[in-house]
């Protein structure tokens, strides 16, 4: 037949038939302590997991590794995928890479030709409309007349900073 041994509050230990002490507190929750140790250690509110006795403490600061088996973590298996790039398949960059070194450089040189010459083309449209726009522009605008009364637009209308006395 089995004992009905129940843990320390405290310590963690093992608390056998006929030992120990129980504690009610005022609130009715109940604490169950070994000894007089640790009765008086917990009532008087000293934190478990810094006394280097109890079961708390060594479960907290790995000491006991014989009961508890330490589980080894998983290394995830890193699986590497080809994806698609925007604009081009799986195939057309196999089949990119089987070229020959010649025909790439060739086909990026061309490709070079046409970005550069669209640049040109967007520039001289660009300095075309600029000059047709500087043509066409407005003549020279006249200033506002200043308001009558009051302060200057830029001047604080209360301060009680060191300008204002």
């Amino acid at each position: 037949m089995a004992m009905k041994t129940e843990k320390c509050h405290f310590s963690g230990f093992r608390i056998y038939p006929g030992h120990g002490k129980k504690f009610i507190r005022v609130d009715c929750r109940s604490f169950t302590f070994l000894d007089a140790k640790c009765e008086a250690t917990a009532l008087n509110k000293v934190n478990p997991r810094k006394v280097k006795w109890t079961q708390i403490y060594r479960r907290v600061h790995k000491k006991d590794r014989t009961t508890t088996e330490v589980k080894k973590r998983r290394a995830t298996k890193i699986v590497r995928v080809q994806r698609d790039i925007v604009g081009a398949t799986r195939n057309e960059i196999r089949a990119k890479r089987k070229q020959a070194p010649a025909l790439r450089e060739a086909a990026k040189a061309e490709a070079l030709k046409e970005v550069k010459a669209r640049q040109e083309k967007r520039k001289a449209g660009a300095t075309a409309t600029k000059t047709a726009a500087a043509k066409t522009a407005a003549p020279a605008k006249t200033k506002a007349p200043a308001q009558k009364g009051g302060a200057p637009a830029g001047a604080k209308s209360s301060g009680k900073g060191k300008g204002g006395r």
